[in-house]
C-alpha cells in the first residue's frame, strides 16, 4: 500500500525550493558578506541545494520503507 501523503509532500517540497531560490528571498543573500572565506550568495544557494536534496531523499527512503514493511 502507498502512503497517500507522499505526493502532496514532494508537491510542497518542490514549491518550497522555488520559493526559497526565488528572487525575493534570494535577494536575502545578496549582501558583502563571506563564511569562511567563501561569498555568502554562492555558499547559501548551496547549502539550500543541498537541504532541498536531503529533504527529497528523506521523503523517498521513507516512503520506501513503508511500502517494505506492508
Amino acid at each position: 500500500m502507498t502512503n497517500s501523503l507522499t505526493t502532496p509532500r514532494l508537491v510542497a517540497l518542490f514549491f518550497c525550493g522555488w520559493l526559497v531560490l526565488n528572487f525575493p528571498l534570494l535577494g536575502l543573500w545578496d549582501v558583502d558578506a563571506s563564511v569562511f572565506g567563501l561569498p555568502l550568495l554562492p555558499t547559501a544557494l548551496m547549502l539550500l541545494w543541498a537541504l532541498l536534496i536531503v529533504a527529497l531523499a528523506w521523503l523517498m527512503e521513507r516512503h520506501s520503507d513503508a511500502d517494505a514493511k506492508d
